[in-house]
């Protein structure tokens, strides 16, 4: 490392310390945060999924976690909205990408599933920044078979992705939660998207999904009955249970997040998803994915920053968790 980090009470590794090197200087990790091979241990490993085979509209999502790593260079140590010091109560430590197959998506999936267990083999939570959102499914099953039981699910999505297949394809970015209620893998009394909006194919795509068990609270329901309500609705369907959150950025309204692959109108702000997602302090967080920010669409860093904050918030609430 380059000059001192800031040393935690607990003897944390924090990020590079911004009256030494200049922020914008240096090699970009998560936050500034250490190298994971730089600690002795890690309670919250950071990894990028460099894979957006999935994609039914615009790629580049690939490039999206390094992307997020440059944004957050001006994200510092103390969460005011929340009054803690997440890289103080936790050692977080960027583990680097996950080296992905980009031409089978079958095999991507295996990788993608080994390496999560692996970097959660010693009880550290994994904060996964893709990538598109084909990934969330090998995550939810490492995510499940680390808790031992399914795990509750909030998926913040524009989309429900709980599709069947896209030309002929079942795994894509817009079917990883049907396969994931299929294989048993979520606990169907406690998941829910949040953010839904747009057109579908038909309405025997929503009769579909409250088949599978999800709850749906649209983004014309975070307007309408503010976040405060939403919370409460949330906390009530999840309980105390393993809950893994999944983020696809584009449950944002473009003009917050213009870097990604399928917008669509209407959505929330970035005010909004922080202000739900710090409303959950307190409850049993495993583990977290964000994806689908695709740089080359974005300007002036507007998607970057807004994923960079979302994924500072999941972290802050893994050092909150039960």
């Amino acid at each position: 490392m380059q000059n001192p980090p800031r040393i935690s009470e607990n003897g944390n590794i924090g990020p590079i310390d911004a009256a030494q090197v200049p922020r914008y200087a240096g090699a970009a990790t998560y936050a500034r945060l250490p190298r994971l091979d730089q600690v002795e241990r890690a309670d919250v490993s950071i990894v990028g999924v460099p894979f957006d085979t999935g994609v039914s509209y615009r790629p580049g999502a690939r490039f999206g976690a390094n992307h997020i790593r440059e944004s957050s260079r001006l994200l510092r140590p103390y969460n005011p909205a929340m009054d803690t010091s997440p890289f103080a109560n936790l050692q977080v430590a960027d583990a680097g990408d996950m080296a992905v197959n980009p031409f089978n998506i079958n095999e991507a999936i295996e990788t993608i599933q080994q390496n999560a267990l692996d970097l959660t083999e010693n009880g550290s939570k994994l904060l996964t920044l893709g990538g598109d959102h084909t990934i969330a499914l090998p995550l939810l099953r490492a995510a499940a078979e680390r808790a031992g039981q399914p795990v509750a699910m909030l998926h913040f999505d524009a989309h429900l992705d709980t599709w069947d297949t896209y030309f002929g394809a079942e795994y894509t970015h817009g079917t990883p939660f049907r396969r994931a209620v299929e294989e048993g893998i979520l606990d169907t009394e406690a998941i829910s998207h949040v953010g839904t909006r747009g057109p579908l194919y038909g309405k025997k795509d929503l009769e579909e999904d409250r088949r599978f068990g999800f709850g749906i609270v649209t983004s014309s329901d975070v307007f309408r009955q503010g976040v405060d309500e939403v919370v409460a609705k949330l906390r009530d369907r999840i309980g105390n249970r393993p809950l893994y959150i999944s983020v696809d950025i584009d449950v944002l309204d473009p003009a917050h997040a213009p870097g990604t692959g399928t917008p669509e109108a209407g959505g929330m702000t970035s005010r909004e998803l922080l202000e739900i997602l710090r409303g959950l302090r307190g409850m049993n967080l495993v583990g977290a994915d964000l994806v689908e920010v695709s740089p080359a669409y974005d300007h002036a860093e507007l998607t970057g920053v807004a994923a960079s904050h979302v994924a500072y918030d999941l972290i802050t609430l893994m050092g909150l968790s039960e």
